[in-house]
C-alpha cells in the first residue's frame, strides 16, 4: 500500500462548521497535521483528546508565506514517505480554496509515490456569503491578497480580496484598488466570520483601509458590485462597448458611414493635437487628446472586425507579444547596461522578428520609413539609415560646408530668374543639408523647428499686442516700426 496523505478542510470558523465527514476522518487517522493551530476549529480536537502536530514554527522560522508553504507540503512528503502510514493533513476552510499548501501537494505527490485524498470542508466564501448577504450568481471574483493588480479588477462583480493578514498586506490592497476606486469608496473589512464571539465586519473608506488595528489570518475585504457609470468608465472594456455600439445599426449614423479612408485625416490630426499637447507640457491636455488617439485606433479597429480580419484585442495582444519579443533585455536573460544597448537590442530582435516571420530581407537600405512621414522628419530618417552603412561625413564641418553650397545655389537660381520648380528643388536640397546639421549636433529637426515656431508666434503676437495698444492696425504701421517691436520682443524673450 502506498503512502497516503488526507487532506481536510476544518471549517472558517468554530467546530459548528466542521462537517460531519471531515470529523470522522479526524477521529480515524491517529497521526494528524495542522497548517496553524490558530484556527477556531482546532480547539475541538484538543478538547476531545484527539492529539495532533501543527506547522506554526514554520511561519516562525521563514521569511515569507510562500517559503512556509514549500517548507510544510515538503515536510509532509518527508512524513508519509517515512513509514509509509496514512497522515492527516487539516487546513482552514476549505481544501481547495486559498490554499497554497494543497496545491504544491498535488502538483508533488504522484512523483513521489504518495497517494493523495482530499475531503472537502466549509470554505470561508460559505461564511462570506452569508454574513455579508450577497450571491456570487450575481457575478463574483476571488482574489489573493498578496497578488491584487489594477489590471484584476472588475468593480460590476463582487469581489472578495482574501488572507489580507496584516496591515502591510492591508496598504498593498489599498494601492492597487484605488487604482481604480475613488479613495473614499466605501470597502468592507471582515474578520473571522461566523465566529460566535470573534467576528467582526466594519465598512470604511478605502483610504483608511490600511488604519484598522486588527487584521490576522481569518480577514478579508469586501466590495460590492457597483453599476457606478464612473467606475464602469474606467474600464477598457466599456471603452470597446461604446465604440461598437456606435459602429452597430442602433449607434450613430455619422460613425456607421465611416471608413478607413473617410477618418484617415482625422487620425493626423488628433495626432498632432496630442504633440502640441505634449510640446505645451499640458497633462490635462494631454489626458483628452490621447484620449482622441486612442478612439481613433478603436474607431479603426471596430472596422475590422466587422470585416472579420481582426479585432483590438488582436491588436493588444501583437503588441504585448511583440513588446516581450523585442525586450530580452527586460523580459528575458540578456541584459543591457545603458540605452545604447537597449537600442541595439531591439533592432537585433526586429530582424530576428522579420525571419522568423519568412519576410523578406528588405531590397534597400532605406526601407521601412513611412511614406507619408512629414518630410523634415523623413529626412532625418532616410539620413540615420545611410549613415549606419557609412553614408555619411567624419565630422561636422563638411555638413556645413554643404549648407554654405546648397544656399549659394539657390541664390544662383533665384539670381538666373530660373523656374519655380528649379528654385523649390534648390530650396529642398538646403533644407535636407541643415537636417544633416541637425543629425550631427543631436537636434531633432522637427523639433528644433517647432520650437522656432513657438517663438516666432510669441514674438509676433508682441507686434500685435503693440499695435492695439498705439490704437494702429497692420495697414498703420510699417516695417521699419514693426521691426523695432520684435527686437523689443527679441530682448524680452
Amino acid at each position: 500500500m502506498s503512502p497516503t496523505i488526507i487532506v481536510a478542510g476544518i471549517g472558517s470558523g468554530g467546530e459548528d462548521h466542521i462537517t460531519l465527514g471531515v470529523w470522522r476522518r479526524l477521529q480515524e487517522t491517529p497521526r494528524r497535521y495542522v497548517r496553524t493551530a490558530s484556527h477556531p476549529a482546532v480547539r475541538k480536537l484538543t478538547e476531545h483528546g484527539l492529539a495532533f502536530e501543527s506547522f506554526d514554527h514554520f511561519y516562525e522560522q521563514s521569511d515569507s508565506f510562500p517559503d512556509v508553504y514549500e517548507r510544510i507540503a515538503d515536510e509532509l512528503i518527508r512524513l508519509a514517505q517515512a513509514d509509509g502510514q496514512p497522515l492527516l493533513y487539516a487546513v482552514p476552510g476549505h481544501p481547495m480554496v486559498a490554499e497554497r499548501t494543497v496545491r504544491l501537494l498535488s502538483e508533488r505527490c504522484g512523483g513521489a509515490g504518495i497517494a493523495l485524498e482530499i475531503v472537502g470542508g466549509e470554505s470561508f466564501l460559505d461564511q462570506a456569503f452569508i454574513r455579508l448577504g450577497f450571491d456570487p450568481i450575481e457575478g463574483f471574483q476571488l482574489l489573493d491578497a498578496a497578488d491584487v493588480k489594477p489590471s484584476l479588477l472588475r468593480p460590476e462583480l463582487h469581489t472578495v480580496i482574501a488572507q489580507v493578514y496584516d496591515k502591510f498586506t492591508a496598504s498593498d490592497v489599498k494601492l492597487s484598488l484605488m487604482e481604480r476606486y475613488p479613495d473614499d469608496h466605501p470597502v468592507t473589512v471582515g474578520h473571522a466570520l461566523g465566529v460566535p464571539g470573534e467576528e467582526r465586519i466594519e465598512t470604511v473608506p478605502l483610504h483608511d483601509l490600511d488604519r484598522l488595528e486588527e487584521y490576522g489570518n481569518l480577514t478579508l475585504v469586501w466590495l460590492p458590485k457597483s453599476d457606478d457609470p464612473m467606475l464602469r468608465n474606467r474600464s477598457f472594456d466599456r471603452l470597446h462597448e461604446i465604440v461598437a455600439i456606435l459602429r452597430s445599426p442602433e449607434g450613430c449614423p455619422w460613425d456607421r458611414e465611416q471608413t478607413h479612408r473617410s477618418i484617415r485625416k482625422n487620425f493626423i490630426e488628433e495626432t498632432y493635437e496630442a504633440i502640441e499637447a505634449i510640446d505645451n507640457d499640458d497633462p490635462v491636455g494631454m489626458q483628452e487628446e490621447f484620449g482622441d488617439v486612442l478612439l481613433q485606433v478603436m474607431l479603426h479597429s471596430q472596422m475590422e472586425a466587422e470585416n472579420g480580419t481582426f479585432d483590438v484585442y488582436d491588436v493588444i495582444q501583437s503588441l504585448n507579444e511583440k513588446l516581450l519579443f523585442r525586450h530580452p533585455h527586460v523580459f528575458g536573460e540578456t541584459g543591457a547596461a545603458n540605452a545604447q544597448e537597449a537600442l541595439a537590442s531591439w533592432e537585433r530582435m526586429k530582424a530576428e522578428e522579420r525571419r522568423r516571420k519568412g519576410l523578406s530581407e528588405r531590397s534597400s537600405v532605406l526601407d521601412g520609413i513611412p511614406r507619408d512621414l512629414p518630410a523634415l522628419m523623413k529626412a532625418y530618417a532616410l539620413q540615420k539609415k545611410a549613415a549606419k552603412v557609412g553614408f555619411d561625413w567624419p565630422e561636422i564641418g563638411p555638413a556645413l560646408d554643404k549648407i554654405g553650397e546648397e544656399l549659394g545655389e539657390l541664390r544662383e537660381a533665384v539670381a538666373a530668374g530660373k523656374d519655380k520648380e528649379e528654385q523649390a528643388l534648390e530650396l529642398g536640397d538646403l533644407l535636407f543639408a541643415t537636417v544633416n546639421v541637425a543629425r550631427f549636433i543631436g537636434a531633432d529637426p522637427e523639433e528644433a523647428l517647432a520650437r522656432t515656431n513657438a517663438k516666432f508666434s510669441r514674438r509676433f503676437a508682441y507686434i500685435e499686442e503693440q499695435l492695439k495698444k498705439s490704437g494702429k492696425t497692420f495697414g498703420e504701421t510699417n516695417l521699419e516700426e514693426m521691426d523695432r517691436w520684435w527686437e523689443e520682443a527679441k530682448r524680452k524673450n
